[in-house]
């Protein structure tokens, strides 16, 4: 066999079942050979579409994915994406064909583009080395939570491969958890003991199996009350004692209760600029403690009086073991009548700004959440908009979000939502997108229809980027780079075959709630015109720290 077909089935026996591309010369062989070992191949329509649709499967499924590219231009066009799931150590392989001959129009420095980003690289230098060079790209993304590029060059593919180097290529063992110092789990024991107003906020570290558990015990013994980052959004769901999001898309009364915390403990959270606004959501006497396995992340955002090194459920398990009598904490009856009177947005009074033609963010968020089936997974895109979905719209679980803005680029939303989707296909689709994100990523349209997905695509069209707008407005600043005139975006989604509805007042959503009722036959486009009149809450916090 060739080296192309050894690379392809190589992946698929160390374990990576599901493949996302576009193919073209450089990458056909070794795709189909993914294929004809059994992998599940995803066509997108562009490369950045596929390798944030391979990012956002990986986040949801738990499992390692490969987006496969063209050589030079294939690779250059998946940059971002790159870049965001690199950010994010999401274990992801992009399987790139490569040229090796600088006078090729297809010449790019590949492994440079990789390192730019924050990726690592691994070619495959020799018919030889093919199989175990492949399976170590796959065994560095899964145990180091890296964004891997295999770098396949042209010449390689071609050579001869025997058939019993293929005996190697076996699934790499599990990350291991690391396990927490003992000193400073006592230590952490020490500081738990002495605190009356715990908070938790978990992170993207919280999301392994068996943490919420862990914390959940953890917190019901110290009387602490839950909240997550943005990507964990869901981790607590039911908890009478979640709070749901810390930082920018915090509730006013979330807000107030972990300002007044006197212990903030961040499990696998990074307490950055979003999720502590700027430092703002640190009271002046707040002890702050960080647990992650690496300890790279301990205080790298803002000063930690404790860092833990150390897997989440498993620290949350020994201090469960450190003896002590439960104690109220800040599980106190005030607490329990104020989150279950006032703890969502859906119950901050706000002044409905929509009109005739305009429709409150606000009102159309509470409506569809409303509308939609609760069993959902949902993706948003990023800009003005992105607080409005995120709190409005309930999740049954972390399984429920998908949250791709560690790069915070627009135009990922959409392909963010198809990757989950198919990682859960037992929940309803639904992503929210930005009238710019959506115009920027609507060739992946094609790829919902074409896949059959029940989505429903939310665009919150403000005929603008709407971040913009509203930073640089106020200060008389000339707006016309960033507004556009009005786009029929529902037609836009006719014409890639969905049912299309546009959304002005309240009442329209009664066709949203025909599809909901009925056959669902072919995925939903809800073109919202929305009311551009001011800046999100979490824009203006955002903004604040600069």
């Amino acid at each position: 066999m060739k080296v192309s077909e050894a690379v392809g089935r190589a992946l698929c026996a160390a374990g990576v079942h599901q493949v996302f591309g576009v193919v073209g010369s450089g990458n056909f062989h070794v795709t189909n050979a993914m294929i004809a070992a059994g992998a599940r191949f995803v066509a997108a329509r562009h490369e950045g579409g596929a390798t944030t649709m391979a990012d956002s499967y990986a986040r949801t499924s738990g499992e390692a994915a490969v987006v496969s590219v063209h050589q030079g231009p294939g690779l250059t066009n998946a940059m971002t994406g790159i870049a965001e799931a690199a950010k994010s150590r999401t274990p992801l392989i992009v399987l790139a064909a490569e040229v090796t001959e600088p006078r090729s129009n297809f010449y790019v420095d590949q492994e440079a583009l990789a390192h730019a980003v924050g990726a690592a690289a691994v070619r495959v230098t020799s018919a030889g080395e093919a199989v175990g060079q492949t399976c170590a790209a796959v065994r560095l993304a899964v145990r180091e939570r890296r964004t891997v590029l295999l770098n396949l060059p042209l010449p390689v593919q071609a050579l001869e491969v025997p058939e019993s180097a293929l005996a190697q290529a076996v699934p790499p063992a599990p990350r291991p958890a690391v396990e927490p110092d003992a000193a400073e789990v006592a230590a952490f024991a020490e500081l738990l003991g002495r605190s009356r107003r715990p908070v938790f906020v978990a992170g993207r570290g919280a999301r392994e199996p068996g943490a919420r558990e862990a914390l959940a015990a953890l917190a019901e013994r110290y009387g602490a009350l839950l909240a997550t980052s943005a990507v964990a959004r869901g981790l607590f769901h039911g908890d009478p004692w979640s709070l749901d999001v810390s930082g920018g898309f915090a509730s006013p009364l979330a807000v107030e209760l972990i300002q007044g915390a006197d212990l903030i403990v961040g499990w696998g959270c990074a307490l950055n600029m979003w999720t502590m606004r700027h430092g703002r959501l640190i009271g002046v006497d707040a002890t702050v403690v960080q647990v992650d396995d690496d300890p790279s992340a301990l205080g790298a955002h803002r000063p930690v009086r404790l860092g833990v090194t150390g897997d989440v459920r498993l620290t949350a398990r020994r201090l469960s073991g450190t003896g002590g009598e439960a104690r109220e904490g800040y599980r106190t009856p005030q607490t329990a009548a104020a989150l279950a009177a006032r703890l969502r947005w859906h119950d901050v009074p706000y002044e409905d700004t929509g009109t005739r033609e305009r429709i409150d963010p606000r009102t159309l968020g509470i409506a569809l959440d409303e509308i939609l089936p609760a069993e959902r997974v949902v993706g948003v895109d990023s800009g003005n908009f992105m607080g409005y979905p995120t709190m409005y719209l309930s999740v049954p679980d972390e399984k429920g979000f998908c949250f791709t803005q560690a790069f915070q680029s627009i135009g990922l939303g959409l392909a963010t939502t198809i990757g989950a989707a198919l990682a859960r296909p037992d929940r309803l689709p639904v992503a929210a997108l930005g009238d710019g994100g959506a115009l920027m990523s609507a060739v992946e349209l094609d790829t919902v229809r074409r896949l059959g997905l029940p989505m429903v695509v939310v665009v919150y069209d403000d005929e603008a980027y709407g971040a913009e707008v509203h930073h640089f407005g106020p200060d008389g600043h000339p707006l016309d780079t960033v507004r556009f005139p009005p786009t029929d975006i529902a037609a836009v989604g006719r014409g890639y075959g969905f049912e299309a509805v546009t959304v002005r007042t309240r009442a329209d959503l009664k066709a949203v709630a025909d599809w909901v009722a009925g056959p669902r036959s072919a995925p939903l486009l809800i073109d919202a015109k929305v009311v551009a009149d001011q800046g999100a809450w979490w824009l203006e916090e955002a903004f604040r720290g600069h």
